[in-house]
């Protein structure tokens, strides 16, 4: 079983960053593509980046050239570097993991919240 839990959420200025982490215990070798979702006030979860166990990332339009997703296998832990924060971008920030080798859902965090002001 795997869990994981996210930090490094906070508040900033539009224009500043920040780095947010997500950490999964268990066994780490079960786990294949991670993804980062955001949630803002009164919208539906949406997709951000997504990574896949080796390397491959993707992301949404509006994080392009601003957000890069990584992760170490070693440490089972995902990242995401956010500069150029955007008041859009505010919300919670979850992580999500698939099962290796398939889409099956592994998990979720609890997420850590992301406020920018302006």
């Amino acid at each position: 079983q795997v869990q994981l839990v996210e930090s490094g959420g906070g508040a900033v200025q539009a224009g500043g960053s920040l780095r947010l982490a997500c950490a999964a215990s268990g066994n780490g070798l079960t786990i294949g593509t991670m993804a980062w979702y955001r949630q803002a006030p009164g919208e539906q979860r949406e997709l951000a980046a997504s990574i896949s166990r080796n390397g491959d990332e993707t992301y949404v339009d509006s994080v392009k050239g601003r957000f890069t997703i990584s992760r170490d296998n070693v440490k089972n832990t995902m990242y995401l570097q956010m500069n150029n924060l955007k008041v859009e971008d505010t919300g919670v920030y979850y992580c999500k993991a698939e099962k290796r080798w398939s889409r099956i859902l592994l998990s979720w965090g609890n997420g850590t919240l992301v406020t920018v002001s302006s």
